[in-house]
């Protein structure tokens, strides 16, 4: 990544800490840094969400794409996380952007979950608006995601943020439910 981009994601981090702040919140935005953050987000998302993910998932991510993981972190413990990546993608593009652009900047939010004990104070919103802002900040076109049909609280945070039903996965996830993909284009 570039280094002005890391300055802007860090500018980023400073104003949403400080709007916090204002707002006598004591939630804490950071941006992934070392191996001590991991285990509390693996910790969390084991936790919180439907699937189970190896190391390896963790580490493929953090090794490729440590700039889309964040935290959110309460006094210290670990409230909510994301974890993102931003690929090119090829297909089918000429149909968006005509011959001049084949390929597309596709931006992947794989996994977000905060704790129960800190649900409904927009820690995942907030999550998910930075995460869309850094992979504005790096040229993403669209971004993507899959979430459970089932999970009404997360279509409708989705949903709040300009994301889209692109299709119906049917027993997408392990447990055979099915998932919608959810599209935003920047």
């Amino acid at each position: 990544m570039e280094n002005d981009a890391s300055k802007e994601i860090d500018r980023l981090l400073e104003n949403v800490n400080l709007k916090n702040k204002l707002l006598k919140s004591d939630v804490e935005f950071i941006k992934y840094e070392h191996e001590d953050q991991l285990q509390g987000a693996i910790n969390l998302i084991t936790t919180e969400l439907s699937e189970p993910y190896s190391i390896y998932t963790y580490r493929y991510f953090v090794g490729q794409w440590p700039e889309l993981f964040f935290l959110a972190q309460v006094n210290g413990e670990c409230a909510g996380v994301i974890i993102s990546r931003l690929e090119e993608h090829g297909w089918g593009m000429e149909t968006y952007f005509g011959s001049e652009k084949n390929k597309l900047n596709r931006g992947y939010i794989a996994m977000l979950a905060v704790s129960k004990k800190f649900r409904n104070y927009g820690i995942g919103k907030k999550l998910v608006q930075l995460t869309i802002e850094v992979m504005r900040l790096l040229n993403a076109d669209e971004v993507v995601l899959e979430t459970e049909v089932s999970n009404q609280v997360a279509c409708n945070l989705y949903q709040s943020l300009g994301f889209v039903r692109d299709k119906s996965l049917s027993r997408y996830y392990l447990g055979g439910s099915e998932a919608y993909r959810l599209k935003l284009w920047l």
